[in-house]
């Protein structure tokens, strides 16, 4: 298990103080989201407090306006849904912005709290190729989401803050559970294991090992690895909330060992895209 949820009030604190400190023309700088300015990236976190509280707290929830069949056609809904939502917000003012994630992110974190998190979650982590996920995995892939728009903010506006082990780990280590599903169709004798490094200042490693029934992220790998990847953090989220190509991101990567069967890695989209 990943814990997140105590880690939701500290991160929303570093929004506010991180959104409380841009300047006018901030607001309006270009993310790597691209189409998006700092204000919708903004205008979209609110969003997505604002339905986990319809969800989780009100249970009110509206169906899908079409018929949903396909991982592809989901990512069409929810790219539509969230774009329908910065449009309608653009009127919005930051400080009108910054008062409703203040007053919603503490619901919000609130609502975490009183999670089973062995429970099945309402939502599958689609991305990691889950039919259906615990709580814990639904609410560390929310807190992803809250992560990496935040830096989204950060990095269009030289502001860094949230890379750091306590807040950073977290994130990362959510991230990499969707490996087995990047390498479902890779074919490789039992016990290959690939090792994966995204430490801040310290090696942070984790293991990718094909087991008789798959492959599997593991915390702990005494055995031989076949390859070891090295990924900063700067470069890692970016690279799997697809806002750097695998092309983009080589040449600040190190692969130790077999480069062809490391680099799959590279393909690992821990976003709805």
């Amino acid at each position: 298990m990943i814990e997140t949820v105590h880690l939701f009030p500290v991160l929303d604190q570093k929004l506010i103080e991180l959104l409380k400190s841009l300047s006018y023309d901030d607001w309006h700088k270009t993310t790597v989201a691209r189409l998006w300015s700092v204000k919708d990236v903004a205008s979209h976190l609110l969003d997505g407090n604002l339905r986990t509280i319809s969800g989780s707290r009100d249970n009110y929830n509206v169906p899908p306006d079409r018929e949903i069949n396909s991982y592809g056609d989901l990512v069409l809904f929810l790219n539509k849904l969230n774009n329908d939502w910065v449009n309608a917000t653009k009127r919005l003012s930051p400080a009108v912005l910054i008062d409703l994630l203040e007053s919603t992110g503490r619901e919000y974190s609130l609502i975490m709290s009183e999670q089973d998190l062995e429970r099945e979650a309402k939502f599958a982590v689609a991305w990691a190729g889950e039919q259906t996920s615990k709580n814990w995995f639904h609410i560390a892939r929310e807190y992803t989401e809250k992560w990496h728009h935040q830096q989204q903010i950060r990095e269009a506006t030289g502001k860094q803050g949230i890379i750091t082990e306590q807040l950073y780990y977290p994130f990362i280590d959510t991230l990499l559970r969707g490996l087995p599903h990047t390498y479902r169709d890779v074919d490789a004798k039992t016990g290959t294991a690939i090792a994966i490094n995204v430490g801040v200042d310290t090696p942070f490693l984790r293991f990718l090992v094909k087991k008789a029934d798959g492959w599997k992220i593991e915390n702990e790998f005494a055995g031989e690895k076949n390859a070891l990847l090295t990924i900063p953090p700067a470069i890692a989220w970016k690279l799997f909330t697809k806002a750097l190509k695998p092309e983009e991101a080589e040449a600040d990567i190190i692969i130790e060992g077999d480069a062809n069967l490391a680099k799959i890695a590279l393909n690992l989209i821990a976003v709805m895209a």
